[in-house]
């Protein structure tokens, strides 16, 4: 995954840098479905105890492919970097879940 190179943090700023334009806020978002798979194992695993990785690697994935759309969408809006990034999840269906990263676009003063 090549990730756009746009600075991003969950402070209200950049150190070193004076936003001069707060431009918009922007997100990023994808939904993920269970594998049958993973739930086979998740089932043994919940028996055991211990991190389900399959679950784990999935969560991941989704984290970075909405925090790559999320930078994506700033460099649309003409953002320099992303300031107060947030994570949230939520359930949009049986077995599926939608991960969202976003915050706001800014400028720097040139």
């Amino acid at each position: 995954m090549s990730r756009p190179l746009v600075p991003i943090t969950s402070a209200d700023h950049i150190p070193g840098q004076t936003i001069v334009e707060h431009l918009d806020v922007v997100y990023g978002n994808t939904v993920r479905a269970k594998h049958v798979g993973r739930d086979v194992m998740a089932g043994f695993k919940s028996l055991v105890g211990g991190e389900i990785r399959g679950y784990t690697e999935m969560l991941r994935d989704a984290r970075d492919e909405a925090l790559d759309r999320m930078m994506q969408d700033a460099l649309d809006v003409g953002g320099e970097a992303v300031i107060n990034v947030r994570f949230t999840t939520s359930m949009v269906g049986q077995g599926m879940a939608e991960m969202m990263a976003y915050g706001t676009a800014v400028r720097f003063e040139p």
